[in-house]
């Protein structure tokens, strides 16, 4: 990643960019945030809305998992760039999976509160379908998106989730 390239992606000008950040630290851990939050942008609009848990939960992963495609489709090298910065800002990335879990865990509550989620702690039950779906949105995990079965493995660790998750 260049300079010109963090300067467009942070909307600075190439010339102005070290007046906006003390450091080269800085500056990346700017450009893992940022993109960061545009992966927890349209997650946190599903968690927070009304409707039944199971389909918001069920929407909130996949959208997840979309998005993150999305992501290395469009441009695999700079999804590359950002998953080595990540690799480096464990505090900004231990931040956005906290927000994540935060997240699944209101939508897992909800779900508990409807009636349709059987499981003593919320937290936990949404940190177990987070764990269960990890090979789905990792980053790490991203050469595996590419196997022509990756859907079908999806649909049978979800009917597995939700089989966990049940209130019947």
């Amino acid at each position: 990643m260049t300079q010109r390239d963090v300067a467009r992606e942070l909307d600075v000008s190439h010339g102005s960019i070290y007046r906006h950040f003390s450091s080269k630290a800085a500056l990346r851990d700017a450009v893992t945030r940022r993109w960061l939050e545009r992966v927890e942008q349209p997650l946190a609009g599903i968690s927070r809305r009304d409707g039944p848990a199971g389909e918001r939960l069920r929407e909130w992963i996949t959208t997840l998992i979309a998005v993150k495609r999305d992501k290395r489709r469009q441009d695999p090298e700079m999804f590359a760039t950002y998953y080595q910065l990540a690799e480096d800002a464990t505090v900004i990335v231990q931040d956005h999976v906290d927000e994540l879990l935060a997240q699944l865990t209101a939508i897992v509550h909800d779900g508990v509160e409807q009636g349709v989620f059987a499981v003593s702690d919320p937290a936990s039950g949404a940190r177990a379908v987070f764990d269960a779906t990890t090979r789905f949105h990792h980053p790490a995990l991203a050469n595996e998106w590419d196997d022509a079965a990756i859907d079908d493995h999806f649909e049978a660790v979800w009917a597995l989730v939700q089989t966990g998750l049940r209130a019947d």
